[in-house]
């Protein structure tokens, strides 16, 4: 299992990882997005689409539930489950078709899907920590594995192995 970790100090470093992943993106990634209310999620996917040439605006799907981009050779879906009430709302909302291998999926807020999601390749938490946020990324796959490994080549990361 490979683990990252990075102090994010401001939004810029946030943007910045973002960039990193960007490169490292390929058809069929499930990424779980971790973290409270306000602790960068979407800054981080804002970032991730900037890096992809994205101009347009990048907001949090709460209440579109999903917002798709396609760009370059990538279909990417922002999901954001937030107001999810019950599991069952995953299913009701036709998602499952989403990840079929050729999206890439970042999503917020997965344990409100109950479980109901394809596993994560890869799972950040983003905390706060004085004015900024600490970074965990964990690979969960083999998959998530390579995309770390690139992803660290991009970002000053400590990386720890276990």
């Amino acid at each position: 299992m490979l683990s990252l970790n990075a102090h994010l100090p401001d939004e810029p470093a946030t943007l910045a990882l973002g960039a990193a992943m960007a490169a490292s993106l390929e058809p069929g990634l499930v990424i779980y997005l971790s973290g409270e209310l306000g602790a960068g999620k979407t800054t981080l996917v804002r970032g991730v689409l900037r890096a992809l040439g994205h101009a347009g605006a990048v907001k949090s799907p709460t209440y579109t539930l999903v917002e798709v981009y396609e760009i370059s050779r990538l279909h990417l879906h922002h999901f954001d489950f937030y107001r999810f009430q019950d599991p069952r709302e995953w299913i009701d909302a036709g998602f499952r078709e989403s990840f079929n291998g050729r999206n890439v999926g970042l999503i917020e807020w997965p344990e409100r899907a109950g479980g109901l999601l394809p596993p994560a390749d890869t799972q950040i938490t983003l905390t706060a920590s004085g004015c900024g946020r600490n970074a965990s990324l964990q690979a969960s796959s083999p998959t998530g594995i390579q995309f770390l490994e690139q992803v660290a080549s991009r970002f000053p990361f400590s990386p720890t192995i276990s």
